[in-house]
């Protein structure tokens, strides 16, 4: 099948689901912690999330709805605006129904740490809270917010000011993902977890 998506509404496909996103998969998760300039923390997961560069390291989120009570946008964004800084925390398997938990329309003055019951620690490189029990921590420092195409559609960039690493994810100098085993999001309401990883070699290398 072949069709043009509507630019408002991603219509014209003819089936029950947009299969837009369950195109593009697996999408990695940033389960984005923020704080506000009143001190009140915030965390939610993005599935347009991904890093792109290495030096200096630099990652990008989209948040593509908006609240009421948040100016055009949703609670992560409003709290960047206000500090310019963010933490991407990496989401476990084990971790995965507090991540589903936290991504509900929550009323601004919830903190999701407590709502899920995880356990708050303070970054070291920015003024934030971040996942204890995650793996793998980004803090962040804001660099651009970029206006997408479409209603609401705003992309978050951000450099990498410090990395935090589990030592138990830290299998012979490599940071092993089968540790925590990392989810991803798919289409719909699905998800997958990463149980198996093989290599490649890039043409030329021996």
């Amino acid at each position: 099948m072949f069709y043009r998506p509507d630019r408002k509404t991603g219509a014209g496909h003819g089936l029950p689901h947009n299969p837009f996103n369950a195109i593009v998969t697996p999408r990695p998760i940033g389960w984005i912690s923020t704080r506000g300039s009143d001190g009140s923390d915030n965390l939610a997961p993005y599935s347009f999330f991904n890093a792109v560069s290495y030096f200096p390291p630099q990652v990008m989120f989209a948040s593509t709805g908006a609240k009421p009570d948040r100016d055009g946008t949703k609670d992560s964004v409003a709290n960047i605006r206000q500090t310019g800084v963010f933490a991407v925390n990496v989401v476990s398997h084990a971790l995965r129904d507090a991540m589903n938990q936290s991504s509900g329309p929550w009323e601004k003055e919830t903190d999701e740490f407590d709502l899920t019951g995880l356990d708050k620690a303070q970054c070291e490189t920015i003024d934030c809270g971040f996942v204890a029990a995650c793996p793998a921590t980004l803090e962040c420092r804001m660099t651009q917010i970029v206006t997408l195409e479409g209603e609401h559609n705003l992309m978050v960039l951000g450099e990498v000011t410090g990395i935090r690493l589990s030592d138990d994810c830290i299998k012979d100098g490599i940071f092993d993902v089968l540790s925590f085993n990392p989810v991803s999001r798919l289409g719909y309401r699905d998800f997958a977890t990463v149980t198996e990883v093989y290599s490649l070699k890039r043409p030329g290398e021996t």
